[in-house]
């Protein structure tokens, strides 16, 4: 086997994927990370480019107006992105990666239908594998492209975070998927006119497959859907890479493919649940309603407080930890947090926050929102490294955060969360807890921690109340400087 410059161009590209996913991993290395897959990407792109350009045979892969096409397609994603890059919030992050996800869910599956068409249009009798390579990477393409815009729509809001829980739906799901089977085999058995409408056919039902999957998976889980609809993306990226018999799209599509395999895994592991439970188990059904009491249970009584109590529990303790959730992310109200722990060091106070893997929308949520609001790395731990710190710890705030802090998840097996490892946040001094109201999280579940001896609510938008919170301590160094 002959090597091209070709060849060692996509194996160069592939090696600053890989070095760039290895950088991702840590918030020091990622914008380096993120500069060596920009590169990769350049490289990529050059280099196919000049393959169609410039062959072997030294004549066009692709006439004049196929290249002022591709071109046209080149500059247009290259201007949609950039402008979406720098028009988007780091609160719609979330939506942004789901409707990335969908683009490519989308290209496999024209990738696949158009190379149907180019081969019924050769004519001659199809090849088992090719056949094989076009409807699988249609079937996950399709699955992607609409779970990702169900995605992208629930977490807009534009859809309810309540799960669609057909009674049937398991059936449901394994008869789409058998009659994508039965379409392809007939269509390979079938001859060339039924090639092209099987395969379409196929598409539209694996594409309601997809987005009945997501339908059925309530907000709660949404951090790990996000994430398996990126190990989807991938492997429908390989798929296409496979028709297109391009060797750097297998690749990079399975390094895509498997990171979010393995992301989704550790997510799934840091609830203590399995892949299957979040897929098919409809989990959320309450949607974040307020929760009933028991039959013959005494109504549980909340320790309100306000921004002046608040801001003395904060200007007299010595530690201090900050739980974000997705409540802060709603409020933006992430640069009036990280105001307020900056005036706090000042005098003296230690002050960290605490992530939990699966805090907020999308996997690092969090940690992206701090890293926007310029909170030092080192200042922001992971549950692990934190969980034994909160019984040192004077004061916890708890902003727009529920599930992740619920201590039934460690003491009440029949709660729908237990086992979930959780930042044990209750353990600490005094809790100060910022929501709205008295609804329970997205996992639909009430939150024992409200109750506690050691907890006091602060009602009202995050963002106000952060921002008034600011305003108080401010206020009163001012007068400790006079």
């Amino acid at each position: 086997m002959r090597i091209t410059l070709v060849n060692v161009a996509y194996l160069v590209a592939s090696l600053l994927f890989v070095m760039s996913l290895r950088g991702l991993s840590a918030q020091q290395t990622a914008r380096r990370g993120n500069l060596l897959g920009t590169l990769g990407m350049l490289l990529a792109v050059a280099v196919t480019l000049g393959a169609v350009v410039a062959p072997e045979n030294n004549t066009l892969a692709a006439g004049p107006s196929d290249l002022g096409l591709l071109a046209a397609a080149i500059g247009a994603g290259a201007v949609i992105g950039a402008v979406l890059a720098a028009r988007v919030a780091m609160t719609s992050m979330p939506e942004l990666v789901a409707v990335l996800h969908s683009f490519v869910g989308a290209a496999a599956a024209l990738v696949g239908i158009g190379s149907e068409m180019n081969g019924v249009r050769a004519g001659g009798a199809p090849d088992v594998a090719h056949h094989v390579e076009i409807h699988a990477g249609v079937f996950i393409g399709a699955i992607t492209f609409t779970g990702s815009v169900i995605a992208f729509l629930k977490l807009r809001g534009t859809i309810g975070s309540k799960p669609l829980v057909l009674p049937v739906r398991h059936a449901l799901n394994a008869s789409m998927v058998f009659a994508c089977i039965f379409l392809a085999v007939a269509a390979f058995r079938g001859g060339a006119d039924v090639r092209v409408p099987y395969l379409l056919v196929s598409t539209g039902v694996a594409s309601v497959l997809g987005a009945h999957l997501v339908l059925a998976i309530g907000g709660g889980d949404m951090p790990v859907v996000v994430s398996l609809l990126n190990s989807y993306s991938g492997w429908a990226a390989s798929a296409a890479g496979f028709m297109l018999g391009n060797d750097l799209l297998i690749v990079t599509g399975a390094l895509v493919g498997s990171s979010g395999a393995i992301l989704s895994y550790i997510m799934c592991k840091a609830m203590n649940r399995s892949i299957w439970n979040v897929v098919f188990a409809g989990f959320g059904e309450q949607g974040g309603a307020v929760p009933a009491a028991k039959k013959g249970e005494p109504a549980k009584k909340v320790n309100e407080t306000n921004i002046d109590g608040a801001a003395d529990l904060l200007l007299g303790a010595k530690s201090v930890i900050v739980v974000p959730g997705y409540g802060m992310a709603v409020a933006q109200a992430q640069h009036a947090v990280k105001e307020i722990t900056t005036l706090l060091e000042r005098r003296g106070t230690k002050a960290r926050y605490a992530i939990h893997p699966v805090a907020g929308r999308l996997p690092g949520h969090m940690n992206v929102l701090l890293a926007e609001a310029n909170v030092s790395y080192e200042a922001v731990k992971e549950m692990e490294e934190i969980n034994e710190d909160f019984e040192e710890t004077d004061v916890v705030i708890v902003i727009g955060a529920n599930d992740i802090v619920n201590p039934s998840a460690l003491d009440e097996p029949e709660s729908p969360i237990y086992g979930m490892p959780v930042l044990e946040v209750w353990k600490a001094g005094r809790v100060i807890m910022l929501k709205r109201g008295m609804a329970a999280g997205y996992a639909g579940v009430d939150n024992p921690l409200c109750y506690l001896d050691n907890t006091l609510m602060l009602f009202g938008d995050a963002k106000a109340s952060v921002q008034k919170l600011l305003h108080a301590l401010s206020a009163h160094a001012e007068q400790k400087a006079a």
